[in-house]
């Protein structure tokens, strides 16, 4: 009864008034509920960009401009929020009253629900490992696994599930190195982070929501044993260091035992929820334009741009939101102190004033890289470095392996909102060619 209620609190009431906002054409119920705004947000983003740079919608505000999107993202006079803040007084008392205690993504002390001084604090922690620097030494590990991984595909004549078999296993291996994570645990860490994958959007259904629970119960529990693990027995990963901080080893960083949790949680699903998300992407988008391979395979140092376009064009962090800290004004609009602007990633990355042509797909634009799909600001993704080299190494080792890879069905999408990527994708991968050495 207790976690019906706080579903209903969270989720129940807002399913509710959106399917009647949609009705109305509220944009904001549209985007929650319309399964057509889902299956094509581009569609959805061109038609609201059109009424103006700040749509107020019934219960918050929404921004579609690049260069509004840019700007709030960094702006002082706007702070993240955290799961429910926007709620009503009631809704947010019962919130509070039917609070867990689990691990929540968009709950504080997560880094994606708090500010300096204390964002700073844990930020600091986990910053040196993703700098492109340390990235570029961690190369030769994802040239290894993309191979490793490549090998055990094979030729078998039969559809090939690349999510399942490819896409999901070369960014968990990656981060489960830098995290201390054994390989038998990994196979779990994707089941948790396929059923929690929801837990970002609002709306959930109360069967999606009993999912998205037994995901992050089940993260929660496995990631309190492997804390308990490494603290006893320390190894040279991140998290070996992050638990020596926490427990005083590093003057000045100490962290408490939930926000050691947090962090340590945020950094594993993050560094391997959206690189899924990209790579099946990626692989979707170039078998669409066959002609872009012919172009990468003629012309590889085209390969990072590629990259960047993939992201723009198809972010696996569809949207973000801001809460404004104090009254102001947005591109015209006021806005009071704790109202909440909805910041569509992927509109703004298909801005018309930014992007020439934004649609098409094209791998040689020269301002692909200003896309806003690794957010900005203080709260910019820290594995966005990883994520670039795991796309670039992840594909072009896909694709000289199998370049003749096809698609063998139109695949399905994940059942998600705020992140986009596939479920599964089946591809005739055809004759595979030998390795190609770095």
């Amino acid at each position: 009864m207790r976690e019906r209620i706080r579903w209903f609190a969270l989720h129940g009431v807002i399913r509710g008034l959106s399917a009647m906002g949609m009705r109305e054409g509220d944009p904001q119920a549209r985007l929650i509920a319309d399964p057509g705004v889902r299956a094509d947000p581009t569609a959805f983003a061109d038609e609201m960009r059109v009424r103006g740079p700040v749509i107020r919608c019934r219960k918050v505000l929404l921004t579609f401009d690049h260069t509004v999107g840019h700007e709030l993202l960094r702006s002082e006079d706007f702070r993240v929020s955290k799961l429910g803040a926007n709620l009503p007084k009631p809704l947010r008392w019962v919130v509070d009253k039917t609070d867990t205690g689990l691990l929540h993504p968009i709950e504080p002390p997560s880094l994606l629900s708090i500010e300096p001084p204390d964002h700073t604090r844990m930020r600091k922690l986990v910053s040196s490992v993703f700098t492109t620097r340390a990235v570029a030494r961690l190369r030769e590990r994802v040239e290894e696994t993309a191979a490793e991984l490549l090998d055990g595909l094979g030729d078998t004549g039969a559809p090939t599930d690349v999510v399942d078999r490819y896409c999901a296993k070369l960014p968990v291996a990656i981060i489960g190195d830098i995290l201390g994570v054994p390989e038998s645990d990994r196979p779990n860490i994707l089941h948790f982070g396929e059923l929690a994958a929801p837990s970002l959007d609002i709306g959930l259904s109360w069967p999606q929501y009993q999912r998205v629970n037994e995901g992050i119960a089940g993260f929660d529990h496995w990631l309190t044993g492997h804390l308990r693990h490494l603290r006893s027995n320390p190894g040279e990963d991140l998290m070996s260091q992050i638990i020596a901080a926490s427990d005083g080893g590093q003057a000045g960083e100490p962290l408490t035992e939930h926000e050691l949790k947090a962090l340590a949680g945020l950094v594993l699903a993050a560094g391997f929820e959206t690189t899924v998300n990209l790579l099946g992407n990626g692989i979707r988008m170039l078998l669409d334009h066959p002609e872009h391979l012919q172009t990468l395979a003629a012309r590889p140092e085209l390969w990072p741009n590629t990259v960047e376009e993939i992201l723009r064009l198809d972010s696996p962090v569809q949207m973000s939101a801001r809460m404004a800290a104090r009254d102001t004004v947005v591109a015209g609009t006021a806005v009071q102190a704790d109202e909440l602007i909805v910041i569509h990633l992927a509109g703004a990355n298909r801005d018309p004033a930014v992007f020439t042509d934004p649609h098409r797909f094209d791998i040689e634009r020269e301002n692909a890289g200003r896309h806003l799909s690794f957010s900005g600001g203080r709260h910019f993704c820290l594995g966005a470095a990883l994520a670039r080299a795991e796309g670039e190494v992840g594909l072009r080792a896909f694709f000289e392996r199998f370049p003749d890879a096809r698609l063998a069905g139109g695949g399905v999408r994940r059942d998600t909102r705020v992140l986009r990527g596939w479920s599964t994708l089946p591809i005739a991968l055809g004759t595979a060619r030998a390795a190609v050495s770095s």
